[in-house]
């Protein structure tokens, strides 16, 4: 049997999440976009589900003020349809409820139906869209997650504690 963990996005998980990404998205961030997203953007805190050590799903997320806003998420196309996109997306949450966020908010293309009920599903409403915002071709909904689960800044693996 498999074992199944999640944590934050270390160095040793970049490869494995930028092939994610490439085999998901149209256009996909590099690889050095996300060594910078773990080595150089204090704003971002990216979790990856891991199965035997291995990523297999990620969701990331920026932190600004009181705002989390879900960069992106995807799962290796071999695990899809197991939960594993719904497990990471529920912890990117109680990281950033943990971490002192009060809302999140991200976009979506209007064409992915099966990421609007994940995201529906966890409670996010539509608010908006984005005219042409993908390839300057498809609208992006904007979707909004208003009440995060309850919080404990004691789990936050960033958190800054002063003697």
């Amino acid at each position: 049997m498999s074992e199944i963990t999640i944590g934050l996005m270390t160095l040793d998980d970049v490869d494995a999440v930028a092939a994610i990404e490439a085999a998901t998205f149209r256009t996909p961030w590099s690889k050095e976009s996300f060594y910078r997203e773990v080595t150089d953007n204090a704003c971002a805190r990216y979790v990856v589900l891991r199965e035997d050590g291995e990523a297999i799903a990620y969701a990331g997320v920026w932190f600004v003020l009181d705002e989390g806003h879900i960069t992106n998420i995807a799962v290796r196309e071999d695990r899809r349809g197991m939960g594993y996109g719904e497990q990471v997306t529920r912890a990117m949450i109680q990281l950033a409820a943990d971490s002192g966020m009060n809302w999140m908010t991200l976009e979506v293309r209007r064409s992915n139906v099966a990421a609007q009920n994940l995201y529906h599903k966890l409670g996010f409403i539509d608010v908006g869209y984005r005219k042409r915002y993908y390839e300057n071709t498809e609208d992006a909904l904007i979707m909004a997650l208003e009440h995060l689960p309850e919080g404990n800044p004691d789990n936050d693996p960033m958190l800054v504690r002063e003697d």
